[in-house]
């Protein structure tokens, strides 16, 4: 059942002074509208999560298992770097959501089809380009649902979504590498077909969450997609054979730049995401004798890496759906504390695999305090994510000083599309990171005799 929603001004919604006799339609609305972004979330971002565990089979050994990392998001942080910044006028989401089903699909085939280490790069840039216009896309798609308690909504299932995703793509991989690359990769090519058919089938339109309390106009009219028809209303349908044609209106750079700044220090730097994942954290297969129920999770070294990134989602699935389960949002002035705690967490776990913070005769010890500073990781993580987007969704216009409706549309889809361009510079910056720093970490452990990383 969805939850109850508040507005920001403490506003109850959805539909005030409506007969109750229409309350349980009003439910279902927003039982679907949460659905269809909790999709769109999960299968957008699942495939990232699967090429990013499978790195240890989908490259040689010698390969640094960074250069997947790297490859998984820069595509996708071209894409957010360059649609908000360079696209004029109104956004077709029609468009974009199926060229990003084919993007992904192509891009898993060529995975799952190809040996050659190029191929497969070059499809795992194919599938990242896709995640990251669809990310932009969809938070895009929240703005264009009023009132801003209706956008936050649909932010906060979203981003659980792409928690979810992060849980089911390495839980996926960890099932299905047993398979091989051409038949486990091949198997998740099929996926990002759900997201066109959530959209076209399940997803309600703006339009029926008409707001009394604002014009008709500006709440559902020039928020809905042109190339679908929205739901039906005998007053939507009046005025839009009444409006007259206007001319078209975008933002100029000007605008945009008037629009960011704001947004820097308040928002971008909170959600720079600096994790990194070297698969150094390796320790021997705990022996049965003494670690019973560890001794059933890890049968081989090469485990430990995809442990890591299954304790790691789970932790950012539960953080990232805190604001669907009803969890208040962190204040703005709190938005930076999850970030300052994953740099701390970032140099201890470095720490502990160059040197080893417990000696090797406690590897137990060892294994236990990163399970709990990875878990810390993917919290804080979550946590940045989803309340930087949902604070931003919720920054709308006064309807009632609003000149030009779809211009001002235009700013609240601009304002949360430039945003992911700061959470994938920290990740790109991470996956550059972590390239050298697998080589270095590989070398101190081996000068302190534990060889373990020589036989990834």
């Amino acid at each position: 059942m969805a939850p109850d929603i508040e507005h920001p001004d403490s506003e109850r919604y959805p539909f005030g002074g409506i007969p109750s006799s229409k309350q349980a339609g009003d439910r279902r609305l927003l039982i679907k509208l949460g659905l269809s972004f909790f999709l769109f979330g999960l299968i957008n971002n699942v495939l990232y999560v699967i090429i990013l565990s499978a790195a240890l089979d989908l490259v040689p050994p010698s390969t640094p298992k960074g250069i997947i990392a790297f490859c998984n998001i820069a595509p996708a942080l071209l894409a957010k770097l360059g649609w908000p910044y360079m696209l004029k006028g109104k956004i077709r989401y029609t468009r974009r959501i199926v060229g990003c089903c084919l993007l992904s699909f192509t891009g898993m085939l060529a995975v799952a089809l190809h040996e050659a280490l190029l191929s497969r790069l070059f499809g795992i840039c194919l599938a990242s380009l896709s995640s990251g216009l669809g990310e932009l896309t969809f938070l895009q798609l929240s703005t264009t649902y009023s009132p801003a308690a209706i956008g936050g909504h649909s932010v906060g299932y979203w981003s659980s979504g792409t928690g979810a995703a992060g849980l089911l793509g390495a839980f996926l991989w960890w099932e299905l590498r047993a398979l091989g690359v051409e038949v486990g990769v091949g198997i998740s090519s099929v996926l990002p077909f759900v997201m066109p058919l959530t959209y076209f089938l399940l997803l309600p339109r703006p339009a029926a969450f008409l707001d009394p309390t604002t014009s008709i106009a500006y709440s559902a009219l020039p928020f809905d997609d042109p190339e679908i028809p929205t739901i039906d209303t005998s007053e939507a349908s009046s005025l839009l054979e009444n409006e007259p044609k206007s001319e078209a209106v975008f933002l100029t750079a000007a605008d945009k730049w008037r629009l960011l700044k704001p947004m820097l220090f308040k928002y971008m730097l909170p959600l720079c995401e600096l994790s990194v994942f070297a698969p150094t954290l390796l320790y021997p297969v705990p022996s049965p004798e003494r670690y019973g129920l560890l001794s059933k999770i890890i049968h081989s070294v090469r485990d430990y890496y995809p442990l890591w990134q299954l304790v790691y989602q789970t932790t950012v699935f539960i953080s990232r759906s805190s604001i669907s389960l009803g969890i208040p949002p962190l204040s703005v002035r709190l938005l930076p504390l999850p970030a300052i705690v994953q740099l701390a967490i970032l140099i201890t776990l470095a720490y502990e695999s160059a040197f080893g913070i417990f000696s090797e005769d406690y590897e137990g010890h060892s294994i236990a305090f990163v399970f709990v500073l990875v878990s810390m990781e993917g919290i804080c993580g979550g946590l940045a994510y989803v309340n930087v987007f949902y604070r931003i969704n919720q920054e709308r216009p006064d309807p009632s000083t609003v000149e030009n409706e779809e211009l001002a549309k235009q700013e609240c889809e601009f304002k949360i599309g430039s945003l992911g361009f700061s959470d994938s510079s920290g990740i790109l910056f991470a996956s550059l990171l972590a390239m050298p720093t697998e080589i270095e970490l590989c070398k101190l452990q081996v000068a302190r005799g534990k060889l373990l990383c020589q036989g990834l």
